[in-house]
């Protein structure tokens, strides 16, 4: 019996993940990704919560944790540099593994390539389905017919706009720019430790990552710029403009991202489409519903392919109703968080004084706690 294709566009963290249990549960999967090879990017990411017993079942948690970065303290900074209080980032409570996105993506891709057909520097131009199928055209390679197609492809998807409609009707904007760039191994002392400096409006963090320390921006702009995602000229006299007058290693730092060819900057959003799916063609990960700030995405994009490879299986010849019940059960996770993360940006970027006090006085709540119960686990 000829196995079902399946067409996964996007071979990031989502992709990657669903060809695995895809191609262990009858499927037969391809992955297109635009880029000519996987993506670099050392920006950390944490695999956590619904995961983790994701990463455990592939088999590819004991290589996460061998990878994992050395991060293991928040240290918040006033505007001129001086510490004010360390949060510690782990807990035995708390299982989760921080690694780099680029590190992850290369496990998955490793763990999937053997089954799956991959194809780089290509992406898809045109999505035409019918009761049977859908016929796919590609930038490059020939047209193929595909029994479902799956987009993988991120907050700014081409299945998405393709098929559902533009990126403006799902995109809303959070009125923060994000904004990052590699810095050199001795930027940072502490290898342990990751540094956070806020002043109203405007957050700096330097992140030791795991071999190539990272230079984060995050602020709201006194003047937005409408967005070009090409204009790599724009995205950085926004962030040296943001960070003029902020203290600190901010000119050293926006000058790293100044001399940089291509540092990353984006708007920084959540995404929410009302149903997920379009006949033969469903959104996984941030496609569907992206939420900034909270850190999810890599997990939720990893427990979205499990539960809808899962979901295909439990139903075979019925993607409807498979559709439905992986949309159903992952919407559980994602809503809370899109509901949080409003409140998450005010609480993480005040636009006030006042407000940046509130955030440090419940940091340092929030670093009591935790010292109080690490002392009575440690009596027991």
């Amino acid at each position: 019996m000829k196995k079902p294709e399946v067409l996964i566009v996007g071979a990031g963290i989502a992709g990657p993940a669903l060809a695995y249990w895809l191609s262990r549960k009858g499927y037969r999967p391809t992955v297109v990704e635009h880029a000519r090879q996987l993506r670099s990017g050392g920006s950390a990411i944490v695999v956590k919560g619904p995961a983790i017993p994701v990463a455990d079942r592939m088999g590819i948690l004991p290589q996460l944790r061998g990878l994992a970065t050395r991060n293991r303290s928040l240290t918040l900074l006033d505007p001129g540099g001086r510490r004010i209080l360390q949060l510690p980032l782990t807990s035995d409570k708390a299982p989760v593994v921080e690694v780099t996105r680029a590190d992850l993506s290369e496990v998955l891709h490793r763990s999937a390539q053997a089954e799956a057909e991959f194809l780089f520097d290509d992406t898809v131009t045109a999505l035409d389905q019918d009761a049977g199928g859908v016929d796919v055209t590609f930038r490059r390679s020939a047209p193929r017919r595909f029994d479902l197609v799956v987009g993988a492809d991120g907050v700014h998807s081409t299945v998405r706009r393709l098929v559902f409609g533009s990126e403006r009707q799902f995109a809303s904007d959070l009125g923060l720019y994000g904004a990052t760039v590699p810095l050199e191994p001795d930027a940072v002392e502490d290898p342990s430790e990751m540094t956070m400096l806020t002043v109203p409006n405007r957050m700096l963090v330097v992140h030791p990552s795991r071999t190539t320390p990272l230079a984060i921006f995050t602020f709201r702009a006194a003047q937005p710029a409408p967005h070009d995602r090409k204009n790599i000229a724009l995205h950085k006299k926004t962030v040296a403009d943001a960070y003029a007058d902020v203290p600190w290693r901010a000119p050293e730092l926006v000058a790293a991202f100044l001399d940089h060819p291509a540092p990353f900057f984006d708007p920084l959003t959540t995404v929410r489409v009302p149903s997920w799916s379009r006949g033969r063609v469903v959104l996984l990960g941030d496609a569907a519903a992206a939420t900034a700030l909270l850190g999810d995405g890599s997990s939720m994009a990893m427990a979205g392919a499990y539960a809808l490879a899962e979901e295909l299986a439990a139903h075979p010849g019925d993607h409807v109703r498979a559709f439905a019940a992986y949309e159903s059960r992952l919407r559980r996770e994602v809503g809370p968080r899109q509901r949080r993360v409003g409140l998450l940006s005010r609480l993480l970027v005040p636009r006030t004084r006042p407000g940046l006090a509130v955030r440090n006085a419940v940091g340092r709540a929030v670093g009591r706690t935790y010292r109080i119960a690490s002392r009575e686990a440690a009596n027991r």
